[in-house]
């Protein structure tokens, strides 16, 4: 009987060993990659700069109207004293933005940035750069929310911000608005003219006559410069619309028209602006020939209590531009023709507390309207 062969033993395939020891040197390789063994040492030289080329003409224009106007612009500081265990100490109260008027240390700002100076006493600064001074409070107008500055011993060489004019200004001018923001000296910030003739009611009083930007207008910018493209000013920023106390792209500022009649007059010692307690359309209108004045200048509102209501003058009513209901034009004071809301300031500047003026009125739609005088007691 024959024997069976002796078992062979099977041989191995190679190829799974093959591709997991394969596999293994990837993932190696991969974790040698990542953690950066085969790539070069970094260059520890400063990189070459990219060459950027000209500015464009609207960064030119926005450069040079804020270095031209910057040196223009002050910070203001009020402080109270207070005393305490380690004596009296001074303490910052508020903090708002003024410009200079001109190269003798007049500064203009707003009212109700100086206002706890002006009420009680307090302390005022003024910074031009990095040069602090003292300040004193030389007029003031809180109708317009608009005060005036005297540096006291006031440097050489200050340079006065250029003056422009607003009753020309139209929606959608580019601006530019510098301040101090929460204190950052000499912030800028651009926008456009959103509106012309907005009014608003402040804690001081009812303005009218606004310009409304979307500049952006923080606390600490009030009091600072509205510019347009040119450099010139046009403004000053006095309030924002915010339910936050942050910009909302909401600004008004007081026009420049308003400022160029108020601040020679508050330097004359003519502080006491005297009021019909009307709100004039920020313009004058045309009349007929048949009323024998050329323009006048209507009412759009008219304060309660005040000498004008009294005497029965009538605002109109406008939804926009629109006429819902016609009102009274002022054509004359005491006479004297009126075709401007500056010009009817004017009239009134320097005259006594419940003087009668005689206030001569277009009554109604122009074209038939009637003309009527009417004794208006000042405010």
């Amino acid at each position: 009987m024959s024997a069976y062969p002796p078992f062979a033993p099977r041989r191995q395939n190679p190829l799974p060993s093959l591709f997991a020891g394969a596999a293994f040197a990837v993932a190696i390789f991969l974790l040698l990659d990542r953690s950066g063994t085969f790539t070069g040492a970094p260059n520890a030289e400063p990189r070459l700069v990219t060459p950027r080329g000209d500015l464009m003409e609207l960064e030119k224009t926005m450069t040079t109207v804020f270095e031209t106007n910057a040196p223009s612009v002050v910070h203001l500081t009020t402080e109270v004293r207070a005393r305490t265990r380690f004596g009296v100490q001074r303490y910052q109260e508020g903090t708002g933005t003024g410009f200079l008027w001109d190269d003798t240390g007049t500064v203009v700002t707003n009212f109700h940035v100086v206002q706890s100076v002006v009420q009680a006493g307090r302390t005022l600064k003024v910074a031009i750069g990095d040069d602090l001074f003292d300040g004193v409070v030389v007029g003031a107008d809180q109708e317009h929310d608009i005060a005036v500055v005297r540096i006291a011993a006031p440097p050489r060489g200050l340079r006065p911000i250029p003056i422009g004019a607003s009753a020309d200004l139209r929606v959608g001018q580019f601006v530019l608005a510098i301040g101090n923001p929460y204190g950052f000296d000499r912030s800028l910030s651009t926008g456009t003219i959103s509106a012309l003739n907005r009014s608003i009611t402040t804690e001081n009083a009812k303005m009218a006559g606004l310009i409304q930007t979307d500049a952006a207008i923080n606390p600490g910018n009030s009091g600072g410069p509205l510019l347009d493209s040119a450099g010139r000013l046009i403004g000053m920023n006095t309030a924002i619309y915010s339910p936050s106390g942050t910009s909302a792209g909401i600004g008004f500022a007081v026009p420049v028209d308003t400022i160029n009649d108020v601040v020679p007059a508050l330097l004359d010692g003519k502080s006491a602006q005297r009021h019909l307690g009307v709100i004039p359309y920020s313009d004058g209108v045309r009349l007929p020939p048949s009323t024998g004045y050329s323009v006048g200048v209507p009412i759009v509102g008219v304060e309660s209590g005040a000498g004008a209501e009294a005497a029965g003058i009538q605002p109109f009513r406008l939804d926009g531009e629109t006429v819902l209901e016609w009102g009274d034009t002022i054509a004359a004071i005491d006479g004297r023709p009126v075709r401007s809301p500056t010009e009817l300031s004017r009239l009134l500047r320097g005259r006594k507390r419940g003087e009668l003026v005689k206030v001569t009125l277009v009554r109604g739609e122009p074209e038939r309207g009637a003309v009527v005088e009417v004794s208006v007691a000042l405010k």
